[in-house]
């Protein structure tokens, strides 16, 4: 039996419905700052779809682009700057960054309040404390409304985490193995010794480590859920612009699994959707 699409669009659209309620409740208008550096189209393409869901929302956005040769220490100047304006709830630098640039640093300066990424070691560190309350990284907490989202209870579930960043896969097994999640998680990365074996025992499959189409469906056991993180541009002269999107997870896998998130249309919804709740949230919490 195929797969049941676990569809991050309409999660999302559901996830807004809830924040129009609280933004309309909210003391103030909720305001986010985006910093892109460059002229990368694939950012530019990802800011554009956070700035229309800020619309669609009512949230205040204000986007500022600079030029791809902007020095350090000037965006780091524009940060300070969002830092001490009140009126700004939410602050995130769109990724990547020029190679001039220490992205890590420049994102530790961002004040851990507005850190709407959740990215701060502030708010990593909360997480660690196994406190949810706070600004969580959007890709993981959006992987895990997913989930609560179609009904999958996680009690005494094996997950698999394929990837250890610190933007997706580490934050992803606090988040799985948290109270309330109750998951038994294990990390699989470039130095597992076996990393199918690992991953035909696990329940729960997310695959957050930009590999395309590493999961193959004889690494799934039948009826495992599986979540796919990546998104990967390959070539493909059958298509007009010459290339395609793909995940980290093989289409064959759809006929073993029991749920599957599709690339796109999957989690990549749900990061923006997070988003907006973190810039949410920020408000909330600065005005509470």
């Amino acid at each position: 039996m195929a797969a049941t699409r676990l569809d991050g669009k309409a999660c999302a659209a559901a996830l807004e419905e809830e924040l129009l309620v609280r933004v309309s409740a909210c003391s103030v208008k909720p305001h986010l700052a985006v910093v892109i550096v460059g002229k990368d189209p694939a950012s530019h393409v990802y800011v554009n779809n956070k700035v229309r869901a800020c619309e669609r929302l009512g949230i205040q956005s204000t986007h500022i682009a600079l030029e791809s040769d902007t020095t350090e220490d000037s965006l780091r100047s524009t940060i300070m700057k969002l830092n001490s304006d009140s009126t700004v709830h939410g602050i995130l630098i769109q990724s990547p960054l020029p190679p001039h640039m220490d992205e890590e640093s420049l994102t530790d300066l961002i004040e851990p309040a507005k850190d709407v990424d959740g990215f701060h070691p502030i708010n990593l560190g909360r997480l660690v404390q196994g406190r949810l309350d706070g600004l969580l990284p959007c890709t993981p907490s959006g992987v895990m409304q997913m989930l609560d989202w179609s009904g999958v209870d996680l009690t005494g579930k094996k997950a698999v985490v394929i990837g250890r960043s610190r933007i997706v896969g580490m934050p992803q097994a606090l988040l799985l193995a948290a109270k309330g999640a109750d998951a038994t998680v294990t990390i699989v990365h470039s130095r597992t010794a076996d990393a199918r074996a690992e991953c035909l025992a696990a329940d729960v499959i997310i695959a957050a480590v930009g590999r395309p189409e590493m999961v193959k469906a004889d690494w799934v056991k039948p009826g495992a859920i599986v979540i796919d993180v990546g998104i990967n541009r390959v070539d493909d002269s059958s298509r007009e612009r010459g290339w395609r999107l793909v995940g980290d997870v093989d289409p064959s896998v759809g006929d073993v699994a029991s749920l599957l998130s599709p690339v796109p249309g999957g989690v990549g919804p749900m990061t923006i959707a997070m988003l907006m709740a973190n810039t949410v949230t920020a408000a909330e919490s600065q005005h509470s």
